[in-house]
């Protein structure tokens, strides 16, 4: 009886252990204008939805865009997550997808600053075509449709 008791302790804080490292969450790195509003309510977007974000402002996001790829499909912030990068006001189901799936890909986009995604105002269900980027940041194909 003592060594099902002792495995189901050791069951239970496993479990818990495992819990909490399913939940930490994912880091990433925010680059934005200082003077940007709409970054600002993206980054707290990222926050509200389980991600650590760090901003880092610079004076000039072109050599930011240029060096991360993304200049081909730009937007007003670029965030760097896991190995990829993501361009502008993309959903956080997009970045989920992109995390889970592992696509062979620069990252994602979403060019220009829609008035209907994430930071810029009330999100309109289906008008937002996320862009994948190949490896040289060149947009290939629609990636999701959210």
């Amino acid at each position: 009886m003592q060594t099902l008791f002792t495995r189901l302790i050791s069951i239970g804080a496993f479990s818990l252990f495992a819990s909490q490292a399913v939940a930490a969450p994912i880091d990433v790195t925010l680059h934005k204008d200082p003077n940007c509003g709409c970054c600002v309510e993206y980054a707290h977007y990222l926050e509200d939805n389980g991600f650590n974000v760090t901003q880092i402002d610079h004076a000039n996001m072109t050599p930011v865009k240029q060096r991360l790829g993304t200049a081909q499909a730009a937007s007003c912030h670029t965030v760097e997550i896991e190995g990829y990068v993501v361009e502008g006001h993309v959903p956080v189901a997009a970045i989920n997808k992109m995390l889970t799936e592992q696509p062979d890909i620069k990252g994602l986009a979403l060019p220009g600053m829609p008035m209907n995604s994430p930071g810029m105002g009330p999100e309109k269900k289906g008008s937002l075509q996320v862009l994948q980027l190949d490896a040289q940041g060149k947009p290939t194909g629609i990636y999701i449709t959210l």
